[in-house]
């Protein structure tokens, strides 16, 4: 046998008090028919409340299923990105060992004051050169290119 839902108890309460067939018009009557009418109500308000529960609890469902496919979906894009051999060719303390000679034009390794490097672009391959700032631009040949750098006049 199917549970009865709160709002059918409600209406067997009411059919119930119905078939005593208590006077409506003395105060005990009054007050049974209003709280038979009460328990109505509040049956109606906990079915469409357990109605809403289950709705959001599928949403719920719906919410976590979607999450556990974006997870795996982040797991192998961590998988290729992070993956043994990219661990091995690149080298997280690179970026704090910078060396402004590493493609530097005309210096031997010995720079003195780091005030005195310049930086610019090549206008051919787009690499940064470092050179010192006592060389002329003019005279300056991209290391990575092989081509003569000129600096934008302004």
């Amino acid at each position: 046998m199917n549970e009865m839902t709160f709002s059918e108890k409600g209406a067997y309460l009411k059919g119930l008090a119905e078939g005593l067939e208590f006077d409506r018009a003395s105060a005990e009557g009054k007050l049974i028919a209003a709280l038979i009418d009460l328990c109505g109500e509040m049956a109606q308000a906990i079915d469409d409340l357990d109605a809403t529960v289950d709705e959001l609890d599928d949403d719920i469902n719906e919410v976590n299923e979607y999450c556990e496919e974006l997870d795996e979906d982040l797991g192998d894009v961590e998988e290729y990105l992070f993956d043994e051999d990219y661990d091995d060719d690149y080298d997280e303390d690179e970026d704090d060992d910078f060396d402004p000679c590493e493609g530097c034009e005309g210096c031997d390794g010995s720079a003195g004051d780091p005030d005195d490097i310049r930086m610019m672009m090549c206008p051919h391959c787009n690499e940064e050169i470092y050179f010192d700032e006592s060389l002329d631009p003019e005279e300056i040949v991209c290391p990575y290119c092989n081509k003569p750098v000129k600096e934008d006049e302004e």
